[in-house]
């Protein structure tokens, strides 16, 4: 068996040697996803193990300690996918898992009878635009060929049966390992409040709604209210940073660039609001942002993106706005600390929102069952799909 697993960005070999090297996570479960890798490529029937990670600064082509080849493409803006194919091609796989959703290479697998599974983290966006793309990405997941979808989270799992995908062949699963979600208990709203302490963590882009913080911080403090905004993560800074200066409120606002995943619950505790803000055309799959700030019971307010709205409910357990509208990010922000009974509520609500987002399908085993092709493991498969009983609950 020939193993090759492309994954949209991230750089494994440069996570496989900082964590050998006792390093922090970049994010959670990323020593989980590592760790995953190695162990698949112990297994006596894999010859060899790939991963290629697309968008990625350079070219780079290494084989590491734990055996596994490494390839970052260096596709710095969007995916090339015949030079992708190429690559793939060159590793002569039998197997292959697709974490990026390229339809030339779902087309490559088919044609080339590889047998493929879709493990994707990312969703698709459904608008007019992408409606016609959308219907024939379903087409080719239907194909025999690709053996079993699997998508991050339910909401994601039923976006993909809305564009078409067949609930037969669709598996959720789940990045999160712990099985409660801690001790801490529900916050009041900060009384006697100078300062509004705002958090926000993931990529510095456009799309993910960064600009629509910055200007609902500007229109805040219009309205006299300080904020103290912290932001952690990379992407455009400098253009961001002119932004800062551009709205005048460069006091208000930290970059905090990459933190440690071991940090980012303490920050968000220690924030009065955690903000997630992207916009529709952001391919979400289920933040893992929200996952964190549910633990801690710090408020969330976030923006309609579809992928947020089966479980993230306004006024019950998080607030909700019109996502790029900075007013409506605003006014959310100022209702919400204004309100403590509201802020209170939220809080609390936010543990039984973190139990309903538990699935017991986690993206590793969902590959290691696969591999692994026992009447078993596709029994096991076979009870995991969208399409079983157990999920029904989750779908109302």
């Amino acid at each position: 068996m020939r193993l090759v697993i492309v994954q949209y960005a991230g750089d494994y070999a440069e996570a496989f040697q900082r964590l050998a090297e006792e390093g922090s996570e970049n994010y959670y479960a990323q020593k989980y996803s590592v760790d995953a890798v190695t162990e698949m490529r112990k297994r006596a029937e894999v010859e060899s193990l790939t991963v290629i990670c697309c968008i990625t600064p350079k070219f780079e082509d290494v084989v590491l300690e734990n055996g596994v080849r490494a390839i970052a493409c260096g596709f710095t803006d969007k995916i090339n996918s015949q030079k992708l194919i190429q690559l793939i091609a060159q590793q002569n796989p039998t197997h292959l898992v697709m974490r990026a959703t390229v339809p030339d290479v779902f087309k490559w697998a088919i044609k080339n009878k590889i047998r493929t599974i879709a493990v994707f983290a990312e969703s698709v966006t459904k608008t007019w635009r992408n409606k016609i793309r959308n219907y024939f990405f379903a087409k080719l997941l239907n194909h025999q060929q690709i053996e079993w979808v699997g998508t991050y989270g339910i909401t994601s799992s039923l976006l993909f049966k809305e564009i078409g995908v067949k609930p037969d062949k669709i598996i959720p699963w789940d990045f999160l390992l712990e099985t409660n979600p801690g001790s801490l208990l529900p916050k009041e709203s900060p009384t006697g409040l100078n300062t509004l302490k705002l958090f926000y963590a993931g990529a510095l882009v456009q799309s993910k709604g960064v600009g629509d913080i910055l200007e609902a911080v500007a229109k805040l403090r219009e309205r006299h209210i300080s904020v103290d905004l912290k932001m952690a993560g990379k992407g455009e800074e400098e253009f961001f940073s002119e932004r800062v200066e551009e709205l005048k409120i460069k006091d208000s606002v930290e970059f905090l660039g990459m933190i440690a995943t071991s940090t980012l619950e303490n920050k968000m505790r220690d924030s009065d609001v955690v903000l997630v803000t992207s916009r529709h055309e952001y391919p979400e799959g289920f933040p893992l942002t929200i996952q964190h700030a549910l633990r801690t019971r710090t408020p969330i307010v976030a923006s309609d993106h579809p992928m947020f709205r089966t479980h993230l409910k306004h006024g019950v357990n998080s607030m909700i706005f019109e996502a790029g509208n900075s007013v409506a990010l605003a006014e959310c922000l100022e209702k919400l600390i204004s309100d403590s009974a509201l802020y209170h509520n939220i809080s609390v609500a936010s543990h039984s929102t973190w139990y309903e987002l538990r699935l017991s399908v986690k993206w590793a085993e969902l590959i290691d069952r696969w591999l692994d092709d026992t009447p078993e493991s596709k029994q096991w498969l076979f009870e995991q799909r969208l399409a079983s009983e157990s999920y029904n609950s989750k779908q109302s």
